[in-house]
């Protein structure tokens, strides 16, 4: 013998299932996109901070920071760290500061969002521009 459930019990477990769908969606694109998963300070010689993008224009830059990774199989290659810049005022601070030592303030999430930047790292502070190279005063004498 089948147990009767009226239309309106069968309404309101539909309601409740699609409620806890959208609140998981609603969830997962937080955490995803907007939930800040670490904060950092990267050093290094600003390479370069371009403006570019086909439908959504966004600052893009690259650090060159010192020592070499070894990670590869092709073998050494300098670290780089690639990042975007979500504000324009910054953004254009940094394109006058190409070529110098920057100390930035960067926040890590999940992933990235087109019209935020190509990166993971958005840029949300300068610590420090400074026109010295970095291991300027190193020695360089030659091991006999």
């Amino acid at each position: 013998m089948k147990k009767y459930e009226s239309p309106k019990r069968k309404s309101k477990v539909k309601t409740y299932i699609l409620l806890f769908l959208i609140l998981g969606l609603g969830a997962f694109i937080f955490v995803r996109y907007y939930f800040v998963f670490g904060t950092g300070v990267k050093s290094g010689e600003l390479n370069y901070l371009v403006h570019k993008g086909v439908i959504f224009k966004t600052y893009e830059g690259k650090l060159i920071q010192t020592g070499f990774r070894a990670d590869k199989p092709e073998g050494f290659q300098s670290n780089q760290f690639e990042f975007s810049v979500a504000d324009k005022a910054l953004a254009e601070k940094l394109m006058l500061a190409s070529g110098k030592n920057v100390q930035l303030h960067y926040k890590e999430y999940f992933a990235a969002i087109p019209w935020r930047g190509f990166t993971k790292f958005i840029v949300d502070s300068i610590i420090d521009i400074n026109d010295s190279k970095p291991n300027a005063n190193l020695p360089y004498d030659v091991i006999p």
